[in-house]
């Protein structure tokens, strides 16, 4: 019977991506159905006033993590705490992850998380899979999962050497096959074999604690995967969504791709539009564990400055909690050897209203901006526009009535979600969520829970989203009618050399062996005077450098 709730709220202004108006909203059979001013509405609603309030549509959070086994531990929140931690911050959809194992069939994968998430989610929820590999099986299982599952979005990983990471060939046929079945390709750009030879360095200077993950991940090895993801994507006639982007350098990268007219989209997380990377350096080796994510938070103070502002002007459209929650006692696990301590943060409840206090309170943008990096251009590049992401009728009825004057204090002593830190500890955030409106039903109301357990959906995602694809279809067309040709010309037909085959390796080998160089360090510790080049001609050191 509760999908014949009928809600009326009154009073509020309704604020969507491109416009704020004062209105009431009529919610009946889990839509949306009126929205306006005098109503004429049937009786026996429930009323809620939301004078002085704002009526926004539900967030969406396209990157969670939950009951995910990562780095040999397991996330501390599952389908049913973490999204029912999502509902109280006023996120009414997440986009959870499927990471296969190397070589484990992607179709199986998703099953198994399906079969979990279905019976424990508290609101709709969809689900990304990790393209891990590459092979034909893998290609197969992709368009299966697009025709048969509802699925339409892939993440390919250019960091995780040795697990996760695909070459730029495989790249390249991975976001050729995304295009072909009209999927959106979610790529991290960092540079996997470079993060593993600095690794191997930090671990040599007898770095082995959480600093080493700012130290052996630097942002130039992001911009220059950025940049790299882009161009293969670019070649490969994609469309390209770039995650986690986490550096100013990074995100010039996507800002200049943008101004040439390149397809792409670029997601952060709430983390890296708010922290900065000095974190790892605190005394407490847990505090600075807790912060260990990839790509890290960066040293650089004014980047999360930066790219909240990305995100005010549209440079990067989305942003995700990433949410991926470990306790401290998991974190532990690299207490000896920063590789070792799983990557991840929570967030998913904190993702709304941190990003209202830094970004529409700190001036980096509007509410209407507000809503569309936190729910509508979600919906537009997963294709649930405007079912999702908008107040209108005949929409899902996933609302939030938001209290722009109340305020509260971010702890973990109060939080739902997983995870025994906060990153946000003792931040004031003006902006929070009163109620939560989920499929039509009162799910969240001032502190307090009406949720059962798998009262969510899967929502089955379409492919060929018209906001990455419109453009991408219509330029095949265009470049169709000045298609490359061979040049006509007359056969060549003088001599060819004899085939000198003198039993040597093909040089065209792509795995040539690289001599490994000799170590010039001495004693672990890089001497900084010893590295001083000096131009004026005084360099003696650098002969002591080579000896």
């Amino acid at each position: 019977i509760s999908a014949m709730v009928r809600i009326l709220i009154k009073g509020g202004k309704v604020v969507n991506d491109d416009c704020t108006q004062e209105a009431d909203v009529y919610i009946e059979n889990g839509i949306i159905q009126q929205v306006g001013k005098e109503l004429m509405i049937p009786g026996g609603a429930k009323v809620i006033d939301a004078s002085g309030k704002l009526v926004l549509p539900g967030g969406i959070d396209t990157s969670v993590h939950l009951e995910e086994n990562f780095m040999n531990a397991t996330t501390a929140d599952d389908y049913y705490s973490g999204t029912k931690a999502a509902l109280a911050g006023g996120t009414t959809m997440v986009i959870g992850h499927v990471l296969p194992e190397r070589n484990e069939s992607l179709l199986e994968a998703y099953e198994k998380c399906r079969s979990s998430a279905d019976s424990k989610s508290c609101c709709d929820y969809a689900l990304h899979v990790g393209v891990t590999w590459w092979g034909p099986k893998v290609l197969a299982e992709m368009e299966k999962l697009v025709r048969e599952k509802g699925v339409n979005s892939f993440q390919m990983f250019m960091a995780y050497k040795d697990t996760f990471m695909l070459r730029d060939s495989e790249l390249f046929q991975a976001l050729q096959h995304c295009k072909d079945i009209g999927a959106v390709a979610r790529v991290h750009a960092e540079n996997g074999e470079l993060v593993a030879e600095g690794a191997k360095e930090a671990l040599d200077l007898g770095i082995s604690g959480p600093e080493g993950i700012e130290i052996s991940r630097p942002e130039e090895l992001e911009a220059e995967a950025t940049h790299r993801a882009i161009t293969i994507a670019n070649r490969a006639h994609c469309p390209i969504y770039l995650v986690n982007v986490s550096s100013m350098s990074a995100g010039d990268v996507v800002a200049t791709a943008k101004m040439q007219g390149k397809v792409v989209h670029g997601e952060t997380t709430v983390a890296h539009a708010v922290l900065n990377g000095m974190q790892y350096y605190h005394q407490d080796w847990a505090h600075a564990a807790a912060h260990v994510t990839v790509p890290p938070l960066r040293l650089d103070p004014s980047t999360p400055n930066f790219l909240m502002s990305l995100l005010g002007n549209d440079t990067l459209n989305v942003v995700g909690s990433d949410h991926r929650p470990f306790t401290i006692k998991q974190k532990a696990m690299g207490k000896d050897d920063f590789t070792k301590i799983p990557h991840g943060l929570p967030g998913i409840q904190d993702r709304m209203s941190v990003i209202w206090e830094k970004g529409v309170i700190g001036g980096k943008m509007d509410e209407n901006r507000f809503v569309a990096v936190t729910s509508s251009n979600a919906a537009k590049i997963y294709n649930l526009y405007p079912r999702k992401g908008r107040i209108i009728p005949g929409a899902d009825a996933d609302v939030v009535v938001w209290d722009p004057e109340g305020s509260k204090t971010i702890s973990v002593d109060n939080q739902l979600q997983g995870g025994d830190l906060n990153l946000f500890e003792g931040l004031r955030c003006h902006g929070v969520p009163l109620v939560t409106i989920s499929r039509g039903r009162l799910v969240y109301e001032n502190g307090m829970f009406t949720c059962a357990e798998g009262s969510g959906k899967f929502c089955p995602l379409r492919t060929f989203p018209d906001y990455l694809y419109k453009k991408m279809v219509q330029r095949e067309k265009v470049t169709k009618c000045q298609a490359v040709k061979a040049v006509e010309r007359e056969p060549y037909a003088g001599e060819v050399v004899a085939v000198v085959n003198s039993g040597k390796r093909d040089f065209g080998a792509s795995d040539l062996d690289t001599p490994t160089r000799p170590c010039t360090r001495h004693g672990g510790m890089r001497d900084l005077h010893e590295s001083s080049f000096s131009l004026s001609g005084e360099n003696q050191q650098i002969h002591t450098r080579i000896t």
